[in-house]
C-alpha cells in the first residue's frame, strides 16, 4: 500500500527488461541470485504504469487510464482492469498467465490504492462542472463528450469530469446542426404542437444533472405510438439497447436497473404497486439502497441515484396521489390508419434526424442555461426546479410551456384522485359538509364504499385510514381540499384531529391560456440577446 517510490520505479524496471518464458510463481531467478517478483507483483506494476486509482462518492474503486479517454473502469467484471490486466499480462510475458488467485491479489492491492485519495465524483451520461457547465458523455469508446454553457456548446475529445460506462448505455451520434431538426422529430411523433413542446423542454432538461425531472408520460389508448414515442425520447437523452423495460419484480431489481442508465422507460404500466409508486417517487428527488456486499457479513454496497424517467399508460387514473404530482403527461393521439407507418421506417427516419435533433436540444440547453439564474417564480410548485426551467424555456422560446404544464398537473391530479374510492368518498363527504372534523376512525366509519363493498385498497382500520388521508393530501389540495391533521381533541383522550375543509383551487393551476397562434412551431422574433438560441434556425 504504502511503498517507496524508488523501490517501485526500480520494481518496474525489472518488470520492463524481464526476459519472457519465466513462471508466474515466486523462485529464485538467475539474474545475481534475485528472487524473480510474484505475477501478483507484476499485475500491480503493470496496473500502475496504465491507471490512476480513484475511489467514488458511492465507495466504489474504479481505474482511470493515464493516457486515454477520461472514464472511470471498475477493478472486476467483465469490463473491469481485471480483464485487461490478464490479457496484458499475457501478451507482456510470452507464456506465462496470471492466475485467479494473482489477479485476486493484485486487486485486492489496486483497491487500497484507490482508497489513497479523496473521492471523487463518477458520473453517468451527464455531469456538470465546478463552473456550471453540463457535460453529455456521447458514449463512444474514444471518450468524446459534449460541453454546454450558456449560449454555447462544443465537442471535446476529453470529457472534463469522469464518466462511468454501463452495458444498458450505447453510444449516441455527434450533433450536427442543421435547420428544421425539431420539425423532423416532430413529424415523427403523433402529438398536438403544446405537447411537443413539452416533450421538447422535458428532454432539455434531461440533461440537468442537480434537479429532480418529473416522470414523462405517455398516454393514450392502443394505436398511438406510445412506446415509440417514449423509446425515441429516452434514446436521444441516454440511448440504450433497451430503452423500454419491463415493470421490475421488486426494489432491488429496480435499483440494478437504474444504477446502470442516466434514462430509462417502464413501458406499458396499468397497475402500480404502492412500493413501485414510492420507489418511482424517491428515484426522481434522489435515492439510495444499501444492501450487503457478496460474501461478507459487515460490508455493504451502496446504490445510489437520481434518474430521468418515462413510462406508458393507457389510464393515468393508476397513479398515486405522490407520484401524481410528479409527472409530466403527454397525451398521444390516435394515427389514422392511412398514416401509420413501420417500426422499421420509423427508426430509419429517426435514426437519420436523430444529429440535428440533438443539435436544435443543445442549443435550446445552451439558451436555457443563460437565463435560468434569473429566473424566479411567483408561487413554487411541487417539482419547483423543473418550473424553473420551463420558466427559462418559454423565456428563450416564446412559448407557454410552464402554464401549459400547472394545468396539466392539476388535472393529472384530479384524475389520480377519481382513481382512489376512498380519496373520493372523502372528497364527496367534503363537499357536502364543506367542512369535517373528527378523528380518523370516525371519517372511517362516516366514509362509505361505492356500491356497499370494500375493496382491497380500502383502509382497514383508523391508523390505515389517517396514513392514506396524508397520502391523499397533494390529491385533495388540488381539487380545494385542505387536511389539517395538528389539532387535538379537548377531552382528556386528547385524540388527534382530522380537519377537512373546502376551500376554492388555485386558480393558476386549473387553467391556462391557450395558445394564440398555432400556425408556426417557433415564435416569428428570436430573442434579442446577441448569441442567444436562435430558434428561427430550425
Amino acid at each position: 500500500m504504502n511503498t517507496d517510490r524508488s523501490t517501485m520505479n526500480a520494481d518496474r524496471s525489472a518488470v520492463n527488461t524481464r526476459r519472457p518464458g519465466g513462471k508466474s510463481g515466486g523462485g529464485s531467478g538467475e539474474d545475481g541470485g534475485n528472487k524473480k517478483p510474484s505475477a501478483a507483483t507484476r499485475l500491480v506494476a503493470l496496473a500502475r504504469e496504465r491507471y490512476r486509482f480513484v475511489m467514488s462518492t458511492d465507495a466504489r474503486p474504479y481505474a482511470v487510464a493515464i493516457d486515454g479517454p477520461n472514464l472511470a473502469l471498475p477493478l472486476r467484471g467483465k469490463t473491469g482492469v481485471r480483464q485487461r490486466l490478464a490479457r496484458l499480462y499475457a501478451d507482456t510475458f510470452e507464456g506465462e498467465v496470471a492466475s485467479q488467485s494473482a489477479l485476486a491479489d493484485a486487486m485486492t492491492v489496486l483497491e487500497g490504492l484507490a482508497e489513497d485519495d479523496d473521492p471523487v465524483p463518477v458520473h453517468l451520461r451527464v455531469g456538470s462542472t465546478p463552473d456550471g457547465r453540463i457535460v453529455v458523455d456521447l458514449g463512444a469508446a474514444d471518450g468524446r463528450a459534449v460541453v454546454v454553457s450558456p449560449n454555447h456548446w462544443e465537442v471535446v475529445d476529453r470529457s472534463p469530469v469522469l464518466f462511468r460506462r454501463s452495458g444498458a448505455m450505447a453510444p449516441m451520434p455527434e450533433p450536427v446542426r442543421t435547420p428544421g431538426g425539431l420539425d423532423r422529430f416532430h413529424a415523427l411523433l403523433n402529438m398536438d404542437r403544446p405537447a411537443f413542446r413539452h416533450l421538447v423542454a422535458w428532454m432539455a432538461a434531461a440533461w440537468l444533472p442537480d434537479i429532480p425531472h418529473p416522470i414523462l408520460t405517455c398516454k393514450g389508448e392502443q394505436g398511438t405510438g406510445k412506446s415509440m414515442t417514449a423509446q425515441m425520447a429516452i434514446n436521444l437523452v441516454d440511448p440504450s439497447p433497451a430503452a423500454r423495460r419491463s415493470q421490475p419484480r421488486d426494489e432491488k431489481a429496480w435499483s440494478r436497473q437504474a444504477f446502470t442508465s442516466w434514462a430509462l422507460c417502464l413501458d406499458n404500466i396499468s397497475t402500480i404497486p404502492r412500493w413501485l409508486s414510492d420507489t418511482l417517487c424517491k428515484a426522481v428527488t434522489g435515492d439510495g439502497v444499501v444492501d450487503r456486499a457478496l460474501f461478507t457479513d459487515d460490508d455493504v454496497v451502496v446504490l445510489s441515484y437520481r434518474r430521468v424517467l418515462a413510462m406508458t399508460t393507457i389510464d393515468a387514473g393508476a397513479l398515486a396521489g405522490d407520484l401524481a404530482e410528479r409527472v409530466l403527461m403527454v397525451e398521444l393521439q390516435l394515427i389514422d390508419g392511412t398514416r401509420r407507418r413501420s417500426e422499421e421506417e420509423l427508426h430509419t427516419e429517426f435514426e437519420a434526424a436523430r444529429p440535428a435533433v440533438l443539435a436544435a436540444l443543445l442549443d435550446l440547453l445552451a439558451g436555457v442555461l443563460a437565463v435560468l439564474p434569473s429566473v424566479r417564480l411567483d408561487s413554487m410548485p411541487r417539482m419547483a426546479d423543473f418550473a424553473r426551467v420551463l420558466a427559462a424555456v418559454d423565456q428563450v422560446t416564446g412559448w407557454q410551456t410552464l402554464p401549459d404544464y400547472l394545468a396539466a398537473s392539476s388535472n393529472v391530479a384530479s384524475d389520480a384522485l377519481e382513481g382512489d374510492l376512498f380519496g373520493s368518498a372523502v372528497a364527496t363527504l367534503v363537499e357536502q359538509a364543506g367542512t369535517w372534523t373528527g378523528t380518523a376512525a370516525q371519517l372511517l366509519e362516516q366514509v362509505q364504499p361505492p356500491y356497499g363493498a370494500r375493496p382491497l385498497d380500502w383502509p382497514k382500520d383508523a391508523t390505515r385510514a389517517s396514513g392514506r388521508v396524508k397520502r391523499l393530501a397533494p390529491l385533495l389540495r388540488s381539487v380545494g381540499i385542505t387536511v389539517d391533521d395538528t389539532q387535538r381533541s379537548r377531552d382528556r383522550t386528547r385524540h388527534k384531529l382530522i380537519v377537512l375543509t373546502r376551500t376554492d383551487p388555485d386558480d393558476t393551476a386549473a387553467s391556462a391560456p391557450s395558445e394564440p397562434d398555432q400556425a408556426g412551431l417557433w415564435p416569428e422574433e428570436p430573442p434579442p440577446e446577441p448569441g442567444a438560441y436562435r430558434p428561427d434556425l430550425y
